[in-house]
Protein backbone atom coordinates (compact mmCIF):
# COMPACT_ATOMS: atom_id res chain seq x y z
CA UNK A 1 0.00 0.00 0.00
CA UNK A 2 1.11 3.43 -0.68
CA UNK A 3 1.29 6.00 2.12
CA UNK A 4 -1.79 8.16 2.84
CA UNK A 5 -2.00 11.87 4.74
CA UNK A 6 -3.91 12.06 8.17
CA UNK A 7 -6.52 13.64 6.31
CA UNK A 8 -7.27 11.22 3.25
CA UNK A 9 -5.92 8.13 5.05
CA UNK A 10 -7.68 4.47 4.28
CA UNK A 11 -8.69 4.63 7.34
CA UNK A 12 -9.29 6.47 10.88
CA UNK A 13 -9.95 5.57 14.22
CA UNK A 14 -12.91 7.58 13.89
CA UNK A 15 -16.15 5.60 13.57
CA UNK A 16 -19.61 6.57 12.70
CA UNK A 17 -22.90 4.99 12.90
CA UNK A 18 -24.01 2.87 9.72
CA UNK A 19 -27.10 3.71 8.43
CA UNK A 20 -30.55 1.50 8.57
CA UNK A 21 -29.77 -2.36 6.47
CA UNK A 22 -30.46 -2.57 3.21
CA UNK A 23 -32.03 -5.78 -0.29
CA UNK A 24 -32.38 -8.75 -5.52
CA UNK A 25 -34.87 -9.07 -8.43
CA UNK A 26 -34.75 -9.83 -11.86
CA UNK A 27 -32.00 -10.68 -14.17
CA UNK A 28 -30.36 -7.58 -16.35
CA UNK A 29 -30.09 -6.91 -19.76
CA UNK A 30 -27.99 -4.20 -21.97
CA UNK A 31 -27.70 -0.74 -20.05
CA UNK A 32 -30.53 0.10 -17.42
CA UNK A 33 -30.79 3.20 -15.01
CA UNK A 34 -33.02 2.10 -11.90
CA UNK A 35 -33.97 5.85 -11.35
CA UNK A 36 -33.64 9.70 -12.39
CA UNK A 37 -32.13 11.05 -15.32
CA UNK A 38 -28.49 11.52 -13.92
CA UNK A 39 -27.39 15.25 -13.17
CA UNK A 40 -26.98 16.95 -9.57
CA UNK A 41 -30.09 15.17 -8.16
CA UNK A 42 -28.41 11.54 -8.71
CA UNK A 43 -26.12 9.39 -7.67
CA UNK A 44 -24.81 7.30 -10.65
CA UNK A 45 -22.82 3.66 -10.27
CA UNK A 46 -21.38 1.81 -13.26
CA UNK A 47 -21.26 -1.62 -13.51
CA UNK A 48 -20.05 -4.58 -15.65
CA UNK A 49 -21.17 -8.27 -15.11
CA UNK A 50 -21.17 -11.29 -16.54
CA UNK A 51 -24.53 -11.97 -18.55
CA UNK A 52 -22.65 -13.84 -20.72
CA UNK A 53 -19.50 -15.93 -20.94
CA UNK A 54 -18.34 -18.62 -18.44
CA UNK A 55 -19.67 -16.84 -15.37
CA UNK A 56 -23.02 -15.98 -16.44
CA UNK A 57 -25.38 -17.69 -14.22
CA UNK A 58 -23.35 -16.17 -11.16
CA UNK A 59 -23.09 -12.89 -12.51
CA UNK A 60 -26.68 -12.71 -13.30
CA UNK A 61 -27.36 -13.48 -10.00
CA UNK A 62 -25.45 -10.90 -8.17
CA UNK A 63 -26.99 -8.07 -10.64
CA UNK A 64 -30.18 -9.19 -8.93
CA UNK A 65 -28.63 -8.62 -5.59
CA UNK A 66 -27.74 -4.86 -7.13
CA UNK A 67 -30.90 -3.88 -8.37
CA UNK A 68 -33.28 -5.40 -5.29
CA UNK A 69 -30.49 -3.53 -3.05
CA UNK A 70 -30.64 0.15 -4.53
CA UNK A 71 -35.15 0.02 -5.12
CA UNK A 72 -34.54 -0.85 -1.40
CA UNK A 73 -32.42 1.85 -0.74
CA UNK A 74 -33.97 4.41 -3.17
CA UNK A 75 -37.58 3.45 -1.09
CA UNK A 76 -35.99 4.07 2.65
CA UNK A 77 -34.65 7.27 1.63
CA UNK A 78 -31.73 7.27 3.94
CA UNK A 79 -29.12 9.04 1.42
CA UNK A 80 -30.69 12.55 0.28
CA UNK A 81 -30.22 11.76 -3.94
CA UNK A 82 -31.80 9.10 -5.81
CA UNK A 83 -29.41 6.19 -6.57
CA UNK A 84 -29.20 4.52 -10.12
CA UNK A 85 -27.03 2.38 -11.94
CA UNK A 86 -26.25 1.72 -15.07
CA UNK A 87 -25.19 -2.00 -15.90
CA UNK A 88 -23.51 -3.59 -19.18
CA UNK A 89 -22.26 -7.22 -19.67
CA UNK A 90 -18.62 -7.62 -19.52
CA UNK A 91 -18.89 -10.84 -21.47
CA UNK A 92 -16.88 -13.01 -18.67
CA UNK A 93 -13.87 -11.03 -19.81
CA UNK A 94 -11.69 -8.57 -18.20
CA UNK A 95 -10.78 -6.54 -21.19
CA UNK A 96 -14.56 -6.05 -22.10
CA UNK A 97 -15.53 -4.92 -17.84
CA UNK A 98 -12.74 -1.92 -19.02
CA UNK A 99 -14.06 -0.88 -22.46
CA UNK A 100 -18.04 -0.90 -20.90
CA UNK A 101 -17.03 0.97 -18.00
CA UNK A 102 -15.01 3.36 -19.98
CA UNK A 103 -18.35 3.92 -22.25
CA UNK A 104 -20.13 4.49 -19.36
CA UNK A 105 -18.13 6.64 -17.68
CA UNK A 106 -17.72 8.81 -20.87
CA UNK A 107 -21.01 9.33 -21.23
CA UNK A 108 -22.70 9.57 -17.68
CA UNK A 109 -21.24 11.38 -14.80
CA UNK A 110 -20.53 8.55 -12.51
CA UNK A 111 -20.23 8.76 -8.85
CA UNK A 112 -18.69 5.08 -7.83
CA UNK A 113 -18.18 1.93 -9.59
CA UNK A 114 -19.46 -1.39 -8.52
CA UNK A 115 -17.57 -4.99 -9.31
CA UNK A 116 -17.62 -7.98 -11.26
CA UNK A 117 -17.59 -11.37 -10.59
CA UNK A 118 -14.64 -13.45 -9.51
CA UNK A 119 -10.98 -11.67 -8.69
CA UNK A 120 -9.30 -10.99 -12.56
CA UNK A 121 -13.08 -9.66 -13.13
CA UNK A 122 -12.51 -7.43 -10.07
CA UNK A 123 -9.02 -6.45 -10.26
CA UNK A 124 -9.51 -4.94 -13.75
CA UNK A 125 -12.80 -2.56 -12.45
CA UNK A 126 -10.31 -1.93 -9.46
CA UNK A 127 -7.77 -0.59 -11.71
CA UNK A 128 -9.98 1.34 -13.84
CA UNK A 129 -11.82 2.94 -10.88
CA UNK A 130 -8.37 3.57 -9.66
CA UNK A 131 -6.90 5.02 -12.54
CA UNK A 132 -10.77 7.33 -12.88
CA UNK A 133 -10.11 8.49 -9.04
CA UNK A 134 -13.66 7.09 -8.56
CA UNK A 135 -14.57 4.91 -5.36
CA UNK A 136 -15.01 1.36 -6.37
CA UNK A 137 -17.08 -1.40 -4.31
CA UNK A 138 -16.91 -5.25 -5.60
CA UNK A 139 -17.98 -8.40 -3.67
CA UNK A 140 -17.73 -12.04 -4.86
CA UNK A 141 -13.59 -11.77 -4.51
CA UNK A 142 -11.58 -12.99 -1.53
CA UNK A 143 -8.18 -12.93 -3.24
CA UNK A 144 -6.46 -10.65 -0.74
CA UNK A 145 -2.44 -10.47 -2.18
CA UNK A 146 -3.54 -7.91 -4.58
CA UNK A 147 -5.14 -5.58 -2.14
CA UNK A 148 -2.52 -5.57 0.27
CA UNK A 149 0.60 -5.41 -1.98
CA UNK A 150 -1.06 -2.78 -4.63
CA UNK A 151 -1.33 1.09 -4.34
CA UNK A 152 -5.14 1.22 -4.41
CA UNK A 153 -6.46 3.80 -2.60
CA UNK A 154 -10.08 4.14 -3.54
CA UNK A 155 -10.88 -0.13 -3.54
CA UNK A 156 -13.25 -1.31 -0.84
CA UNK A 157 -14.05 -5.15 -1.00
CA UNK A 158 -17.33 -5.92 1.48
CA UNK A 159 -16.67 -9.80 1.29
CA UNK A 160 -14.85 -12.48 2.99
CA UNK A 161 -10.85 -12.65 2.09
CA UNK A 162 -8.95 -16.19 2.10
CA UNK A 163 -8.06 -15.99 5.47
CA UNK A 164 -12.09 -16.43 6.45
CA UNK A 165 -13.12 -18.68 3.85
CA UNK A 166 -10.45 -20.74 4.96
CA UNK A 167 -11.36 -20.47 8.93
CA UNK A 168 -14.96 -21.28 7.91
CA UNK A 169 -13.15 -24.69 6.42
CA UNK A 170 -11.84 -25.54 9.59
CA UNK A 171 -15.62 -24.36 11.35
CA UNK A 172 -17.56 -27.13 9.32
CA UNK A 173 -15.38 -29.64 9.88
CA UNK A 174 -15.66 -29.19 13.68
CA UNK A 175 -18.67 -29.68 13.23
CA UNK A 176 -18.58 -33.42 12.71
CA UNK A 177 -18.39 -35.72 15.60
CA UNK A 178 -14.67 -36.11 16.62
CA UNK A 179 -14.95 -39.98 16.10
CA UNK A 180 -16.30 -39.21 12.71
CA UNK A 181 -14.17 -36.43 11.24
CA UNK A 182 -12.41 -36.56 8.08
CA UNK A 183 -8.09 -36.62 9.15
CA UNK A 184 -7.09 -36.82 5.57
CA UNK A 185 -7.03 -33.95 3.05
CA UNK A 186 -6.57 -33.17 -0.20
CA UNK A 187 -6.22 -29.59 -2.04
CA UNK A 188 -6.66 -29.13 -5.65
CA UNK A 189 -4.85 -25.83 -6.61
CA UNK A 190 -6.38 -24.09 -9.30
CA UNK A 191 -3.63 -22.32 -11.31
CA UNK A 192 -3.57 -19.14 -10.40
CA UNK A 193 -2.70 -16.33 -8.25
CA UNK A 194 -5.75 -16.96 -6.05
CA UNK A 195 -5.75 -20.68 -5.97
CA UNK A 196 -2.11 -20.73 -4.94
CA UNK A 197 -3.51 -18.37 -1.94
CA UNK A 198 -6.50 -20.23 -0.84
CA UNK A 199 -3.93 -23.58 -1.51
CA UNK A 200 -1.47 -22.01 1.09
CA UNK A 201 -4.63 -20.80 3.49
CA UNK A 202 -6.03 -24.28 3.58
CA UNK A 203 -2.86 -25.70 3.92
CA UNK A 204 -1.47 -23.41 6.90
CA UNK A 205 -5.04 -23.74 8.38
CA UNK A 206 -5.50 -27.43 8.46
CA UNK A 207 -2.27 -28.63 9.17
CA UNK A 208 -2.26 -26.14 12.55
CA UNK A 209 -5.43 -27.92 13.01
CA UNK A 210 -4.02 -31.38 12.74
CA UNK A 211 -5.25 -32.66 9.73
CA UNK A 212 -3.08 -34.58 7.46
CA UNK A 213 -2.65 -32.75 3.97
CA UNK A 214 -1.99 -36.02 2.17
CA UNK A 215 -1.99 -33.83 -1.29
CA UNK A 216 -1.90 -30.79 -3.25
CA UNK A 217 -1.97 -30.86 -6.97
CA UNK A 218 -2.30 -27.94 -9.63
CA UNK A 219 -4.85 -27.75 -12.17
CA UNK A 220 -5.53 -25.41 -15.42
CA UNK A 221 -8.47 -22.86 -15.36
CA UNK A 222 -11.25 -24.49 -18.34
CA UNK A 223 -9.76 -28.10 -17.21
CA UNK A 224 -12.07 -30.82 -18.85
CA UNK A 225 -10.60 -33.90 -17.85
CA UNK A 226 -9.77 -34.48 -13.95
CA UNK A 227 -9.34 -38.06 -14.41
CA UNK A 228 -5.80 -38.29 -13.23
CA UNK A 229 -6.51 -35.55 -10.64
CA UNK A 230 -9.39 -37.65 -9.58
CA UNK A 231 -7.21 -40.62 -9.49
CA UNK A 232 -4.78 -39.03 -7.49
CA UNK A 233 -6.53 -37.84 -4.89
CA UNK A 234 -8.30 -41.65 -4.33
CA UNK A 235 -4.78 -43.30 -3.99
CA UNK A 236 -3.41 -40.61 -1.72
CA UNK A 237 -6.55 -41.74 0.41
CA UNK A 238 -8.29 -38.49 0.24
CA UNK A 239 -11.16 -37.98 2.80
CA UNK A 240 -11.81 -34.01 2.85
CA UNK A 241 -11.31 -32.34 -0.71
CA UNK A 242 -11.05 -28.93 -0.90
CA UNK A 243 -10.53 -26.19 -3.93
CA UNK A 244 -11.58 -23.13 -5.51
CA UNK A 245 -12.55 -23.72 -9.13
CA UNK A 246 -14.63 -21.62 -11.74
CA UNK A 247 -18.24 -23.16 -11.78
CA UNK A 248 -18.16 -24.91 -15.31
CA UNK A 249 -14.40 -26.78 -13.75
CA UNK A 250 -16.08 -27.55 -10.95
CA UNK A 251 -19.25 -28.84 -12.45
CA UNK A 252 -16.96 -30.55 -15.03
CA UNK A 253 -14.92 -32.22 -11.57
CA UNK A 254 -18.15 -33.02 -9.88
CA UNK A 255 -19.65 -34.64 -13.18
CA UNK A 256 -16.77 -36.66 -13.70
CA UNK A 257 -16.19 -37.53 -9.69
CA UNK A 258 -19.64 -39.12 -9.65
CA UNK A 259 -18.63 -41.52 -12.55
CA UNK A 260 -15.62 -42.48 -11.01
CA UNK A 261 -16.75 -44.88 -8.56
CA UNK A 262 -14.87 -42.55 -5.79
CA UNK A 263 -16.01 -39.78 -3.43
CA UNK A 264 -14.56 -38.27 -0.66
CA UNK A 265 -16.63 -37.81 2.46
CA UNK A 266 -16.51 -34.27 2.36
CA UNK A 267 -16.19 -31.28 -0.75
CA UNK A 268 -15.69 -27.70 -0.95
CA UNK A 269 -15.87 -26.49 -3.91
CA UNK A 270 -15.50 -22.78 -3.14
CA UNK A 271 -16.73 -19.99 -5.91
CA UNK A 272 -17.93 -23.25 -8.36
CA UNK A 273 -20.91 -24.28 -6.04
CA UNK A 274 -22.47 -20.86 -5.95
CA UNK A 275 -24.89 -20.69 -8.86
CA UNK A 276 -28.07 -22.31 -9.43
CA UNK A 277 -26.00 -23.97 -12.34
CA UNK A 278 -24.41 -26.09 -10.37
CA UNK A 279 -28.30 -27.97 -9.60
CA UNK A 280 -29.20 -27.40 -13.33
CA UNK A 281 -26.28 -29.26 -14.64
CA UNK A 282 -25.78 -32.17 -11.58
CA UNK A 283 -29.30 -32.33 -9.80
CA UNK A 284 -28.95 -35.08 -6.99
CA UNK A 285 -25.23 -35.29 -7.65
CA UNK A 286 -24.98 -31.98 -6.42
CA UNK A 287 -25.94 -32.66 -3.21
CA UNK A 288 -23.88 -32.33 -0.11
CA UNK A 289 -20.99 -30.19 -1.76
CA UNK A 290 -20.12 -26.96 0.42
CA UNK A 291 -19.11 -23.52 -0.80
CA UNK A 292 -18.41 -20.48 1.04
CA UNK A 293 -19.83 -17.67 -0.73
CA UNK A 294 -20.23 -15.19 2.23
CA UNK A 295 -23.79 -15.11 2.86
CA UNK A 296 -26.74 -17.54 2.40
CA UNK A 297 -30.17 -18.30 3.32
CA UNK A 298 -30.59 -18.55 7.01
CA UNK A 299 -28.69 -15.98 8.03
CA UNK A 300 -30.23 -13.29 10.45
CA UNK A 301 -30.67 -9.91 11.74
CA UNK A 302 -29.00 -6.73 9.12
CA UNK A 303 -32.05 -6.50 7.56
CA UNK A 304 -31.67 -9.87 6.64
CA UNK A 305 -35.60 -10.90 7.39
CA UNK A 306 -36.77 -7.25 4.72
CA UNK A 307 -34.65 -8.91 2.10
CA UNK A 308 -36.00 -12.33 2.31
CA UNK A 309 -39.39 -10.79 1.72
CA UNK A 310 -38.65 -8.45 -0.21
CA UNK A 311 -37.53 -11.41 -2.84
CA UNK A 312 -40.35 -13.93 -2.16
CA UNK A 313 -43.08 -10.69 -2.80
CA UNK A 314 -40.92 -10.29 -6.46
CA UNK A 315 -40.15 -14.40 -7.23
CA UNK A 316 -43.51 -15.92 -6.03
CA UNK A 317 -42.62 -16.95 -2.39
CA UNK A 318 -38.81 -18.23 -3.33
CA UNK A 319 -35.82 -18.11 -1.57
CA UNK A 320 -32.77 -16.12 -3.47
CA UNK A 321 -29.60 -18.10 -4.45
CA UNK A 322 -26.56 -16.92 -2.12
CA UNK A 323 -25.37 -14.58 -4.89
CA UNK A 324 -27.87 -12.32 -4.23
CA UNK A 325 -28.00 -12.02 -1.02
CA UNK A 326 -23.99 -10.85 -1.67
CA UNK A 327 -25.08 -8.29 -4.17
CA UNK A 328 -27.59 -6.92 -1.69
CA UNK A 329 -24.73 -6.52 0.87
CA UNK A 330 -23.06 -4.47 -1.78
CA UNK A 331 -26.02 -1.78 -2.13
CA UNK A 332 -26.35 -2.36 1.98
CA UNK A 333 -22.49 -1.29 2.27
CA UNK A 334 -23.21 1.97 -0.25
CA UNK A 335 -26.20 3.49 1.45
CA UNK A 336 -24.35 3.74 4.52
CA UNK A 337 -21.60 5.07 3.16
CA UNK A 338 -23.36 7.69 1.59
CA UNK A 339 -25.41 8.22 4.26
CA UNK A 340 -22.89 9.16 6.17
CA UNK A 341 -20.69 11.39 4.14
CA UNK A 342 -21.08 14.45 3.92
CA UNK A 343 -21.74 14.79 0.44
CA UNK A 344 -21.08 12.66 -2.39
CA UNK A 345 -17.70 14.07 -3.63
CA UNK A 346 -15.69 11.40 -4.20
CA UNK A 347 -12.93 12.04 -1.19
CA UNK A 348 -16.22 12.55 1.19
CA UNK A 349 -17.39 9.18 0.16
CA UNK A 350 -14.04 7.70 0.61
CA UNK A 351 -13.72 9.08 4.26
CA UNK A 352 -16.95 7.53 4.96
CA UNK A 353 -15.78 4.11 3.41
CA UNK A 354 -12.75 4.56 5.66
CA UNK A 355 -14.33 5.38 9.06
CA UNK A 356 -18.10 4.19 8.96
CA UNK A 357 -19.45 1.21 10.65
CA UNK A 358 -21.39 -1.49 8.26
CA UNK A 359 -24.06 -3.89 9.35
CA UNK A 360 -25.26 -5.49 6.39
CA UNK A 361 -27.12 -9.06 5.76
CA UNK A 362 -23.03 -10.51 5.35
CA UNK A 363 -22.60 -9.44 9.15
CA UNK A 364 -20.92 -6.06 10.96
CA UNK A 365 -17.74 -4.76 9.79
CA UNK A 366 -14.99 -2.09 9.48
CA UNK A 367 -12.89 -1.52 6.56
CA UNK A 368 -9.16 -1.84 6.99
CA UNK A 369 -6.21 0.15 5.56
CA UNK A 370 -6.54 -2.19 2.15
CA UNK A 371 -10.13 -1.87 2.02
CA UNK A 372 -10.82 -5.19 3.41
CA UNK A 373 -13.32 -5.94 6.15
CA UNK A 374 -10.97 -6.12 9.27
CA UNK A 375 -9.89 -9.70 9.84
CA UNK A 376 -11.87 -11.98 12.16
CA UNK A 377 -15.16 -9.72 11.63
CA UNK A 378 -16.86 -11.38 8.97
CA UNK A 379 -17.93 -15.52 10.12
CA UNK A 380 -17.44 -15.96 6.31
CA UNK A 381 -21.52 -17.58 6.14
CA UNK A 382 -20.93 -21.03 4.30
CA UNK A 383 -23.52 -23.55 2.87
CA UNK A 384 -24.33 -26.71 1.50
CA UNK A 385 -26.21 -27.98 -1.70
CA UNK A 386 -29.65 -30.04 -0.15
CA UNK A 387 -32.40 -31.13 -2.55
CA UNK A 388 -32.14 -28.26 -4.94
CA UNK A 389 -31.23 -25.75 -2.22
CA UNK A 390 -28.31 -24.03 -0.57
CA UNK A 391 -29.00 -23.87 3.09
CA UNK A 392 -26.46 -22.11 6.12
CA UNK A 393 -24.47 -24.49 7.88
CA UNK A 394 -21.62 -22.37 8.72
CA UNK A 395 -21.97 -20.42 11.30
CA UNK A 396 -25.02 -22.17 13.12
CA UNK A 397 -27.68 -19.69 13.66
CA UNK A 398 -31.02 -20.37 14.96
CA UNK A 399 -32.71 -20.76 11.01
CA UNK A 400 -29.04 -22.89 10.41
CA UNK A 401 -28.95 -26.22 9.36
CA UNK A 402 -26.97 -29.23 10.00
CA UNK A 403 -24.41 -29.98 7.90
CA UNK A 404 -24.81 -33.66 6.01
CA UNK A 405 -22.05 -36.06 6.20
CA UNK A 406 -20.51 -37.87 4.72
CA UNK A 407 -21.17 -37.93 1.27
CA UNK A 408 -23.51 -40.63 0.40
Amino acid sequence: MGTFDSEHGRRSFLKVAGAAGATGLSSLAGCIALNGDGGSDTVTIAAAVPETGRLASVGKEMATGYELGLEKVNERDNVDKEVEILVRDDESDPTVLQQQLQQITSNNEVDMIWGSFSSPLVMAGSAYAENEGVPFLAVATCYQEPLVSGEKEWTYTPFPKTRDVTRATKGMLEFIPENERPQTVGIWEENSGWGAEMADAWDRNLSNAGYDIVMRETYNPGNEDFSTLISRTDNAGVEALVACPQPPDGITAMNQLNNSGYMPDFIEFVRASDPQAWWSALGEQGNYITMCPGWAPGMTGNGNEEFLNAYADRNDGETPRVMVGVGYNLAQTTEQALAAAENTDPESVRSSLDTTEFNTVIGDFGFDQYGMPMQGQLSAASAQWWNGEQRLVYPQTEQAAELQFPIE
